[in-house]
């Protein structure tokens, strides 16, 4: 019998592009039919469960129901347990019935969805665990899979951090090629700000020196860009002394769960972390008839 599952979070507003990711999903995976699949009595009904293998923070509900409800409305999902909760190894995370064609079809394709947003969702949950208790929050970076951006950045959401910019549209990033092909810092975001002046504009800077000038411009951000720790806290003390607007702090850069509780000590706002989107081992799931 299941155990309750962990108290979860609200959960994060979906993405508007669910049906249209999971429609390319399944006409990658079945092309023309499923030839294997087509061998069943397509009166057949049947019930199957999805188990969880290995702990983890549940997440892709959604595009797993959508990947049944375009094969085969007639398929039913009971779930057990929703995004951003906390399940354990061998939790029956939902029961299935429906035609057996029509389950045996989306299983896969359903599956890759759950087992790969719940990764993201499971990684990002490690990092922000050891995060609470400071000020410093997690964030994800445009180091998505592709066709996933937004799937992933709202895996993310669901384990407990936040979205950096979705993509090149909605927020200014400036870093060092920018730097240089504008001739500065102060250039560049001068630049920026003309353009397009109610973006949320940040700048990457790579030592000290660079986030002095940075701190003496109009930007809303500084991205400190493979900081060692102590430069890191310098960081922070010359940000809290500085005059003008305050600006909020990023690490960026080779940050690992080893580390990370030392970034938080020192004050920053947020690290961002691309390996929570790039680096995904999925979470191990299975789906068995019944």
């Amino acid at each position: 019998m299941n155990a309750l599952p962990a108290p979860r979070p609200t959960t994060p507003s979906l993405p508007s592009d669910i049906s249209a990711v999971v429609a390319a999903a399944l006409a990658e995976d079945i092309g023309a039919g499923d030839l294997t699949a087509d061998l069943i009595d397509p009166n057949k009904l049947a019930r199957a469960r999805v188990i969880a293998r290995e702990p983890a923070t549940l997440c892709g509900c959604a595009w797993f129901d959508e990947a049944f409800r375009q094969i085969d409305r007639r398929i039913r999902v009971s779930w057990h347990a929703y995004d951003a909760d906390a399940i354990d190894t061998d939790f029956v995370v939902c029961d299935l019935a429906g035609p057996a064609r029509g389950l045996l079809t989306g299983e896969r394709t359903a599956l890759n969805f759950l087992q790969t947003l719940s990764a993201t969702a499971t990684a990002t949950r490690a990092l922000a665990n050891i995060l609470e208790g400071t000020t410093t929050r997690v964030l994800d970076t445009r180091k998505t899979l592709p066709g996933l951006r937004l799937a992933q950045k709202y895996a993310v959401r669901c384990g407990g951090g936040e979205n950096h910019r979705l993509g090149l549209y909605d927020a200014i990033l400036i870093k060092e090629n920018h730097i240089a092909a504008a001739g500065g810092i102060r250039g560049a975001v001068e630049a920026a700000r003309k353009r397009s002046p109610h973006v949320p504009l940040e700048v990457e800077v790579e030592n000290l020196d660079e986030l002095v000038e940075a701190l003496g411009t109009d930007a809303d951000r500084i991205m400190l860009d493979d900081f060692a720790l102590a430069d890191v806290k310098r960081a922070v003390e010359l940000r809290n002394a500085h005059a003008g607007r305050r600006k909020e702090l990023e690490v960026s850069g080779g940050v690992s769960a080893d580390g990370l509780a030392a970034i938080g000590a020192t004050g920053v706002d947020y690290v961002s972390v691309g390996a929570l989107t790039k680096h995904v081992r999925a979470i191990d799931f299975s789906m068995r008839f019944v």
